[in-house]
């Protein structure tokens, strides 16, 4: 983009793009930026159109296009570059977009009702539009359901044994609910069907259904438009009353064939034929007709009530969700907790279209929180879908900073327990290659070697990051460390080998907070017959880390307490004589504390000379945590905005 629009470069509109361009590099995370560089772009040559200049349109294509595919949840801008497209290159270049759009939010209601919108202005022959074969492969998704499984149950319950013929049949309009009343044709509106597969069970999908029964009415088809809202009074929508009062007339308007299916309408004439026997009275087909109407209009005001009790349980939970569109702006406590109950209601009510639905809505809300991706990953991997689940991996891999690679970790460890070990390796080597010197990935690399392979590739990964020429001081320091452990862990209990890594490295690593913990862990594991050696060598670890680490004080402190610890529990029948010594000069006030500078300004516990700056003391002092170690439960009662850290 940087070459676009440069008509003698004196063009101040250009002008002003570029600047927009400019601080879009500078921090393209910002989505103010964005959207000034976007809107400058909309108005070059005073507003864009299909004479203006190529490089005026190729400027705000690829600004669009670099947008969308940083942020593609952001459904407005999807519709904004349609419409773009729309008006400068026409219907088919609009269509193109909006086919990208769904592809990326195919749970999106307000899309799809953009898109169905777009189809009836632009497409008059309904059958076109019925017929429309999407882009997006149909098996992946899972039919609709429209009403929750305890309904049906209500009816299985009581095994069919009700006291009326009306209920009797209202079972066959509870179950199953997709089929109700469907004109026989169904692949005819293939287009609106798919889109009622991806969004139909949306609690928010009126926009959508709104714009299917549009689509059924300006075809002049009352009995497609009575099919549809037969559908739309099962599912618990945020305006499902709307949609009963104006499908209930209708009851009494079709003729009786497109009521119901004919197996009910048979099923209900028979019985008040039979009905009209028990009095002894013969009726006219007119009045048949009437009861059985009346009978229908009872099995939906039963439909309806389930529905309602339905909507009055899904609101406790849709109210407290606030927004429910993508940003980049951080979600508050409130929010998110609102999300995780929803979450634990529709999970256990077991309905699992209902409750995918609900994670679709999350994730695209709370995209930035790689907690909610692997709730949804743990959640699909309990139904067992493991290609589902690997698609939710990808995806998140997509909208969490590569900057925590905690969901991207995960889904390595899913590819190898699916044996698939090369992509496991390639997803670690991805995540190197932008983060080049994060411990965690390294050594779980090296791990997933030494699972796969033996310890030489194991030891080999780690050898690698520790001999190359650029690399971090503190990242050499841990994974020597690492590389220690290894060793140990992995040669039958032979100590010497990990010793000897450590000795050699101390010089080198000694303000790294890391190494001197896992040198300490090291010996503190020590199974030493003789209690005196072992008590040696924990001293000598202690001694050496008072005396050549430059590390802060409270990190000192912090290792004390690991070795009066050491004292107290393992220590000889000296060992509280020390246990005082070092409580004294560590945890003592200044004027019996262990000293810390001498008379010419080195540091008396022989570390070079000089404190570190607050770069490298907020590198010595981190710890190694791996992802996995840092899940806790949510807090309830947090307020303010969720990092998304």
């Amino acid at each position: 983009m940087n070459d676009f629009g440069q008509p003698g470069g004196a063009d101040d509109e250009f002008a002003a793009v570029h600047r927009c361009l400019t601080e879009v590099d500078a921090d393209a995370d910002k989505f103010e930026s964005w959207e000034k560089l976007i809107n400058a772009c909309e108005t070059l040559e005073g507003g864009l159109s299909r004479n203006s200049s190529p490089a005026a349109l190729a400027a705000c294509r690829d600004a669009f296009d670099r947008f969308l595919a940083k942020f593609p949840l952001y459904f407005g801008f999807w519709k904004k570059y349609a419409e773009f497209e729309f008006q400068v290159a026409g219907t088919e270049s609009a269509e193109m977009v909006y086919e990208r759009g769904i592809a990326c939010n195919p749970h999106s209601v307000d899309l799809w009702a953009e898109y169905c919108r777009f189809k009836m202005d632009t497409v008059h022959d309904t059958d076109v539009v019925r017929d429309h074969q999407h882009s997006i492969p149909r098996g992946r998704h899972d039919p609709v359901v429209h009403i929750r499984e305890p309904h049906a149950l209500a009816v299985d319950a009581c095994d069919g044994s009700f006291s009326n013929g009306a209920a009797r049949a209202s079972s066959q309009l509870l179950r199953p609910p997709l089929q109700l009343a469907l004109p026989s044709n169904t692949h005819r509106t293939r287009f609106f069907e798919h889109a009622s597969t991806m969004v139909g069970i949306d609690y928010m999908s009126h926009p959508f259904w709104d714009k299917y029964i549009e689509f059924e009415e300006r075809s002049e088809s009352p009995a497609r438009v009575y099919a549809v809202l037969a559908r739309i009074v099962r599912i618990p929508l945020h305006q499902f009353n709307r949609y009963f009062e104006r499908f209930r007339p209708m009851i009494h308007e079709l003729d009786l064939e497109h009521l119901a299916p004919a197996d009910v309408l048979e099923r209900v004439r028979a019985e008040v034929q039979a009905e009209a026997v028990a009095y002894g009275a013969p009726r006219a087909e007119l009045e048949v007709q009437r009861d059985i109407r009346g009978k229908i209009d009872s099995m939906y005001l039963e439909v309806h009530t389930a529905t309602q009790t339905e909507v009055t349980r899904v609101w406790a939970y849709e109210s407290e969700l606030g927004h429910q569109f993508f940003h980049t702006v951080e979600l508050s406590h409130q929010q998110l907790n609102g999300w995780r109950k929803y979450l634990d209601f529709e999970e256990a009510e077991g309905d699992f279209a209902r409750t995918k639905c609900v994670y679709e809505r999350c994730i695209t809300v709370c995209a930035f929180y790689d907690d909610f991706w692997l709730r949804y990953a743990r959640w699909m991997s309990g139904q067992g879908k493991t290609e589902e689940v690997r698609h939710i991996y990808s995806r998140a891999a997509f909208f969490v900073p590569i900057s925590r690679p905690g969901i991207r970790l995960q889904w390595a460890y899913f590819e190898e327990s699916q044996g698939r070990v090369d992509v496991a390796q390639d997803i670690h080597e991805a995540i190197l290659m932008k983060l080049p010197d994060c411990i965690e990935v390294i050594v779980s690399l090296a791990h997933l070697q030494r699972r796969q392979k033996d310890l030489a590739a194991a030891v080999q990964v780690l050898r690698d990051q520790i001999d190359a020429p650029i690399g971090d001081l503190y990242t050499k320091a841990a994974l020597v460390a690492e590389w220690a452990m290894l060793l140990w862990k992995s040669s039958n209990g032979s100590a010497e080998p990990a010793r000897a890594v450590f000795l050699k490295n101390a010089q080198w690593y000694g303000d790294s907070r890391n190494f001197w913990e896992k040198w300490f862990q090291f010996e503190l594991e020590q199974h030493s017959e003789r209690q005196e050696e072992a008590g040696h060598r924990v001293r000598h670890v202690f001694t050496e880390f008072r005396r050549t680490s430059r590390l802060p004080a409270a990190v000192k402190r912090d290792m004390a307490q690991i070795y009066l610890d050491f004292l107290v529990h393992r220590g000889g029948q000296s060992s509280m004589l020390e246990y005082l010594d070092v409580d004294r000069e560590m945890f003592g006030p200044a004027s019996v504390a262990f000293p810390a500078a001498g008379p010419d300004g080195a540091r008396e516990n022989g570390a070079a000379g000089g404190e570190l700056d607050e770069a490298s003391k907020k590198k010595a002092e981190s710890r190694l945590i791996f992802f996995y170690q840092t899940h806790t439960e949510p807090d309830a009662s947090a307020q303010g905005p969720a990092d998304f850290n």
